[in-house]
């Protein structure tokens, strides 16, 4: 079946939220409709259209995995998560903060070399005092204090920020680590504009 890129996406999305007897032809639809929009991008982004395993049962269950698909897809993702060899978890909090606040990287409209930030601003709270900030996410003021900088909740964030999906199934953070968007100085650097007791978040 041809698919052409003209082919209003909202048409094809109303197509995947038919009948159930719809379902797979639907995201098979979609998907090839996706493909052909990214006919002419590298060979890089085309990897990126096909879903692993974990994102394609989130797909097809509609983020509402069963209890058993749950469990295997943390089994999965925790095993995808590299922790640093140092075992330190913070780095520079103040280069954790320009991490936060770069929505960079990652886009066609990129130039080469651009280096990718986390713009953790547009889904949470973090200093207290920024005024501009989204609310998907949960408020994270105060997330270091509040938690007394225990060791384990560090440990815990991390692997949060590495690869969401290994704490929470079909969550809708991105995959920092395994999908290599930071590396993992930026992570760490993340970590500590969290958790250092300096970082204007735990003022």
């Amino acid at each position: 079946m041809m698919i052409r890129t003209f082919i209003p996406l909202a048409a094809l999305l109303a197509l995947a939220g038919s009948a159930s007897a719809q379902e797979r032809p639907a995201q098979a639809v979609i998907d090839a409709y996706l493909k052909s929009t990214f006919g002419k991008a590298s060979a890089e982004w085309q990897a990126r259209i096909k879903p692993d395993d974990s994102l394609a049962v989130c797909n097809t269950t509609r983020n509402n995995p069963s209890s058993a698909q749950s469990d295997e897809m943390l089994k999965r993702e925790s095993a995808r998560v590299v922790y640093p060899a140092d075992g330190k978890f913070l780095g520079n909090w103040k280069n954790g903060y320009q991490v936060a606040n770069n929505g960079r990287g990652g886009q066609f409209s990129d130039p080469p070399g651009t280096v990718a930030g986390g713009n953790c601003f547009a889904c949470h709270q973090l200093d207290p005092k920024e005024v501009s900030y989204g609310t998907l996410g949960p408020s994270l003021a105060a997330y270091g204090k509040d938690r007394k900088y225990d060791p384990e909740t560090i440990k815990d964030a991390y692997t949060k920020i590495y690869n969401s999906m290994a704490v929470v199934p079909c969550s809708n953070m991105p995959r920092f680590g395994v999908n290599k968007v930071l590396d993992e100085q930026q992570i760490k650097d993340v970590m500590a504009y969290l958790f250092d007791p300096e970082s204007p978040v735990n003022k």
